[in-house]
């Protein structure tokens, strides 16, 4: 190669011309865009592979579909709100508002750098007033449809953020046991669960706060259901999404208190009610409240236990003076305020079967309690309730009237049997904690009034502007008086605004739709496009979104459409989780110092490299080697377009090779296209790469046809340009082809290439074949190579077999095939057509006789490949039809001619 190409260079002026022709932007008139969007960014200052991984899947499809005729939506937008610019802020002694801008500015002219084509008309930015006012007044919605509420909770607080965490927000992670720890036997001894912050990885505390929540819970139902219609989203998210979910049927069953009226719990296993010998609640039960009114121990150990993390509480109680009445036996059992039941699962109470549960065994053994067994498994053997629970299925007993019935039988009987027991359904999923004491957020647009309560800010004073930034290690809110300090809305009288700010997640649940009409200034989004334009056709992010983000994006669209905002209850069609880049077998990250900057390799070479380096959801290792190949690709393509345009060299007569390249393009354009429809950009690299090695295999055999070489070429640019536009664009402009590429019409197949796979497939194995036969024939320089085409005949036994075949053909009775097949009447000698329906069955499988080109084809294919033969092995090639009779072509068949070298 002698011409190089400059990547530095072209993209420069490549980004002024699509500025300039506005290239980008959509139409005004456009008519249900295809939508396609990347998960924004958070604005943490700058670009990492993650980001780039990201963009540049949604770049790819999106010019993609341009080419396609497609009007295109693909706009770019900032997280801008959180708690890390704030900690940024402080650590570099400014305030959030001037470090989020800087970051903005930064990471907007590296997306620009790297060629990303968006829409910049439609860029938001969650910070300004302009967007945030459209989250207060979506709040204020939301609180008139009943789906916010104000609690006091015993929530996540995370002591270095110092803000409250959603329970989606807090991660589990193992750890080296204290010395304090009790000690236990086996590999886990060592090791104990702490639950720390997503954030930062500090050890989560537990506060009792005032909160705002948004009542998910209300759509618990429906949420769940409707993960069985994303059928095009990963299995995984959607799996990820039921667990957190966590749908259980079971029944609620009813326990009377005495002088504390009744106390519901929920139960999976309700046929084991005749073995609960105890009830529990939790310390923020309602029960254990009015308990802890009269009983001071019972008190302490309730402020005590919901100071503490669940896992450190365990299996603490405290038995109380209430007793319970079972509601099938009347038998009086203990009641305990017990730490092991969690106030937001299920009802926050339980009926203790310790026989049957392991959670209930521990608590038993831990405070001697009784252990009464009332499922055995079937046959005799004997349990030893002792040692724990026996959880699984058999048969009741010591449950009067049901004493031998199976327990799947008896878990339906005894719920209808009993009006203290009714069916019942639960859900993992807890309500949603929006309030965070934190600066940089939306704020919260409530006023406390003392004589008033909670007053919503009307609409004419949105946007609740965030005052001049405080520094300070708590809420700077709360320091700030002139924010702090106002009037009631509704008396006058002097009130507190509310301090707390939005869970950030708030401002991206409904991003997608300000894009519709980022500019509009009486509503958050244009219903009429939503109408339209939703939903999102193509959403790409990471899987580690798959609670937090998409599961409350789901949520807001659903209470949307309730609101009579929007139409549609799922926002997104189609989901895309984009793997990670690992280096040296880890995720890249500044704190492991593995990052590899976008700009180190260039814009054109670093986004090649990450489509065509893997499938979009898998990871794959950063290697400076497969960056090379990238880097090589471009070369090859600038080199064959510049020496075509420089030298010429060509010819317009047309010989018989011609026509194997003019199908090879279509047949390149067919494989690509449906590369692309599917996202495997990796699998269209290596298409693409393999057209580039026939084209210059073809240019190195013999003076190229000059129109289909060009072709060629040009259809090289344009399936080349949504991966590297730059590039793409050079190579048409150098090529001279029609406009720009970017606003190109995506190639089409001037012939019938719907078979091109077959057709590969031959030349493929036909080649592999003549190499094999040449090496173990120790062929030195094969003077002729002569490929026999099977006669027509065969092709039709191929055809009658597959017909004739339900199973695979090893499962036939050969002869019962024969039969059919000579019933027929064929063209060919009777004895022969049933030798070789023999044949088929020992030797070709069913799906590979289903999918034949016909003889003629077949024959065509042939011919026109044959240069390959001559070009590698130096030889003459002879392509003809069998023929009967001639014995030295009989292992001819459809699909596989027969190959005689001399």
């Amino acid at each position: 190669m002698t011409n190089h190409y400059d990547h530095a260079q072209v993209q420069e002026f490549w980004q002024y011309v699509w500025e300039r022709d506005d290239v980008y932007a959509l139409p005004e008139d456009a008519n249900d865009p295809t939508y396609v969007l990347g998960m924004f960014p958070y604005t943490s200052g700058t670009l990492h592979m993650g980001h780039i991984r990201n963009y540049a899947i949604t770049d790819a499809y999106s010019r993609y579909r341009r080419m396609q005729g497609d009007d295109v939506l693909h706009p770019m937008g900032w997280d801008a709100f959180g708690l890390p610019a704030e900690n940024a802020a402080f650590e570099r002694k400014t305030d959030p508002q001037s470090w989020t801008e800087a970051c903005i500015r930064r990471m907007r002219e590296e997306l620009e750098t790297m060629g990303f084509g968006y829409d910049w008309s439609r860029e938001i930015t969650t910070c300004e007033p302009v967007y945030y006012r459209w989250n207060q007044w979506l709040f204020k919605r939301l609180y008139e449809a009943g789906l916010v509420e104000y609690d006091s909770a015993a929530v996540n607080w995370c002591p270095d953020c110092e803000t409250v965490l959603a329970a989606a927000q807090v991660e589990e992670r193992e750890v080296e046991r204290s010395e304090t720890s009790e000690s236990a036997s086996g590999d886990a001894a060592n090791r104990e669960v702490e639950r720390v912050c997503w954030r930062c990885e500090t050890p989560v505390d537990r506060r009792e706060l005032d909160q705002w929540f948004f009542t998910i819970t209300d759509y618990a139902e429906e949420l769940y259901d409707g993960l069985e219609d994303l059928e095009d989203w990963p299995e995984g998210v959607r799996e990820i999404q039921r667990n957190w979910i966590g749908r259980q049927e079971g029944a609620r069953i009813t326990f009377a208190v005495a002088d504390h009226g009744d106390v519901d719990i929920f139960s999976t296993r309700p046929e084991t009610i005749h073995g609960a010998t105890y009830l529990a609640v939790s310390p923020g039960h309602d029960l254990a409240r009015a308990l802890a009114e009269a009983d001071d121990e019972v008190a302490d150990y309730i402020e005590d236990a919901r100071e503490r993390d669940p896992s450190e509480v365990g299996l603490s109680g405290i038995e109380t003076d209430a007793t319970a009445i079972h509601p099938l036996t009347g038998a009086e059992l203990p009641v305990y305020v017990a730490g092991y039941v969690l106030e937001d699962v299920g009802t926050g109470a339980v009926m203790g079967v310790p026989a049957h549960n392991e959670r209930d065994h521990a608590f038993a053994s831990e405070h001697d309690l009784p252990v009464e067994g009332v499922i055995v498994p079937d046959g005799d053997t004997p349990l030893d309730l002792e040692e724990g629970a026996f959880t699984g299925e058999g048969v009741l007993e010591a449950s009067g009237e049901y004493d031998g019935v199976a327990s799947e039988t008896a878990r339906e009987r005894i719920v209808a049997d009993h009006d203290a027991l009714a069916e019942d359904v639960t859900y993992r999923l807890r309500d949603w904690l929006i309030s965070r004491q934190r600066y940089w957020g939306t704020p919260i647009p409530v006023v406390h009034c003392e004589d008033c309560g909670h007053v919503l800010v009307p609409d004419e004073e949105l946007p609740v502007e965030l005052p001049e930034f405080v520094r300070t290690t708590g809420n700077p809110l709360e320091e700030h008086e002139s924010f702090r300090e106002t009037d009631c809305p509704e008396c006058g009288g002097p009130a507190r605004r509310e301090t707390d700010t939005m869970d950030t997640f708030v401002d991206s649940s409904w991003y997608y739709l300000r894009f519709l009409s980022p500019d509009l200034e009486d509503a958050p989004f244009d219903t009429q496009l939503a109408e339209e334009w939703l939903p999102v056709d193509v959403y790409v992010g990471g899987e580690e979104h798959a609670i937090l983000h998409l599961l409350y994006t789901r949520f807001f669209t659903r209470a949307l459409a309730d609101l009579d905002l929007l139409d549609r209850r799922e926002p997104i069609t189609e989901l895309k989780s984009q793997g990670t880049v690992l280096y040296d077998g880890e995720k890249m990250s500044s704190s492991k110092g593995n990052v590899v900057a976008p700009q180190e390799y260039g814009a054109e070479t670093t986004r090649l490299f990450v489509l065509s380096a893997a499938h979009p959801e898998q990871d794959f290792e950063w290697t400076a080697n497969n960056v090379r190949g990238a880097y090589d690709l471009q070369q090859t393509l600038y080199d064959m377009a510049s020496t075509f345009v420089e030298e010429g060299d060509t010819r317009i007569e047309t010989r018989a090779h011609d026509e194997y390249i003019a199908r090879e393009i279509d047949r390149t354009i067919a494989a690509v296209t449906d590369e692309y429809e599917r996202f495997r950009f990796h699998r269209a690299a290596t298409e693409i790469q393999e057209l580039a090695r026939r084209l210059r295999r073809y240019r190195a055999y013999d003076r190229p046809h000059e129109e289909i070489y060009r072709r060629g070429l040009l259809t090289l640019a344009a399936l080349i340009s949504p991966m590297a536009p730059h590039l793409g664009e050079e190579l048409w402009n150098k090529l001279r082809g029609e406009g720009l590429v970017v606003e190109a019409d995506w190639p089409t197949a001037e012939r019938d290439v719907s078979q091109y796979r077959l057709e590969r497939q031959l030349v493929e194995s036909t080649l592999a074949d003549v190499r094999d036969i040449v090496d173990v024939a120790a062929i030195d320089e094969p003077e002729q190579i002569e490929l026999v085409i099977a006669q027509d005949w065969k092709y039709d036994v191929a055809r009658l077999v597959a017909e004739a075949t339900d199973e695979t053909i090893d499962d036939v009775d050969t002869g019962s095939l024969v039969d059919r097949v000579l019933a027929a009447d064929l063209e060919g000698d009777r004895e022969a057509v049933a030798t070789f329906v023999v044949d088929l069955a020992e030797q070709v499988g069913r799906t590979e006789l289903e999918q034949l080109l016909d003889a003629e084809e077949e024959l065509a294919i042939a011919e026109q490949s044959a240069w390959l033969l001559t070009d590698e092995f130096g030889a003459d090639v002879v392509v003809r039809r069998a023929t009967d009779g001639d014995d030295s072509v009989g292992s001819s068949r459809p699909g596989k001619p027969a190959i005689h070298i001399s």
